[in-house]
């Protein structure tokens, strides 16, 4: 953000804190209400109310590349396309931008992690979602905001793609995190992709971990402990998120960094693009709990 703005939210912003800025013309807020297993159920929501001054963005068309069949079921779009959405909602370098979701955050760390992979650092999820919000009765309208697009210029931060994580695999130099519900990732279900499992090697964190019952997200302390016990003296800096479709594992990579643990590397194309290619292994059951070879292992940062 530009100089001179007093408070910059880079993770999380409360409600309370969002009311006092709906009329703040460096605040940019976007709603990314979306269900998976209803693709226009998000912008039938926003239609029928939304936070003053929210504009949508639309998880498969908007935060999502075109599908092959090989790239996933929501693959990350080029930095060209990504910065060009972002400018079409009115993003710049200078704005504040606060995104939410139904609830507990999911689709709304997409669209923050999507920033934060661009070099925009002032990007910050809602607390609590739109549940939240609209729980507290604050205000929500149908009026569709005026937007004027803006340019906003992308400096590209690290991914690894499918061949990086096959790659390390043998030595185990990455930390694979897994985002999805434990039945998913040992294998025993799977709703959505067409190979159960998980890549090997991976540990898995469910993102429904990350947040209380109420939708928020649990306390940097709580989240620091967790993700040092899953890291079990390894290197943050080794960690890389996964989940189904890229989604959910910037989730993980949100509550690492409110923990202060830094933000992790993103496998965008995640479970969904790894099994397009069946030349790829697969793992089910419990994790792998042996350690990496000598060499890889490393204190946690």
């Amino acid at each position: 953000m530009a100089k001179g703005n007093p408070v910059t939210y880079e993770t999380l912003v409360s409600t309370g804190d969002l009311a006092t800025h709906l009329d703040d013309p460096r605040f940019a807020i976007v709603d990314v209400r979306h269900d998976l297993m209803h693709p226009d159920w998000g912008e039938a929501q926003y239609a029928a109310g939304h936070i003053p001054g929210a504009r949508f963005a639309h998880v498969d068309r908007d935060l999502s590349a075109p599908l092959t069949g090989y790239n996933g079921r929501h693959p990350l779009p080029t930095p060209e396309q990504a910065a060009a959405v972002l400018g079409r909602l009115g993003i710049d370098a200078d704005k504040q931008v606060v995104a939410y979701d139904q609830g507990s955050g999911v689709f709304a760390a997409r669209f923050w992690w999507m920033l934060r992979w661009l070099g925009h650092e002032a990007v910050a999820v809602l607390d609590g979602g739109f549940a939240r919000w609209t729980a507290e009765g604050r205000p929500v309208t149908t009026a569709l905001p005026a937007v004027r697009a803006a340019t906003l210029e992308p400096s590209v931060q690290p991914t690894v793609a499918a061949e990086g994580v096959r790659a390390s695999l043998a030595r185990r130099s990455l930390l694979l995190v897994d985002a999805r519900a434990p039945e998913r990732f040992r294998g025993e279900t799977e709703p959505l992709d067409p190979v159960a499992g998980h890549i090997p090697g991976a540990r898995n964190r469910p993102a429904g971990a990350n947040v209380n019952g109420d939708g928020t997200f649990k306390s940097p302390e709580e989240l620091r402990a967790g993700f040092e016990a899953l890291l079990r003296g390894r290197s943050a800096a080794d960690v890389v998120h996964y989940c189904g479709s890229g989604v959910t594992a910037c989730h993980n990579a949100l509550a690492m960094t409110i923990a202060g643990l830094g933000l992790a590397r993103v496998y965008p194309g995640s479970w969904s693009e790894w099994v397009a290619d069946p030349t790829r292994p697969v793992e089910s059951g419990a994790e792998d709990d042996r350690a990496p070879p000598e060499g890889q292992r490393a204190s946690a940062s």
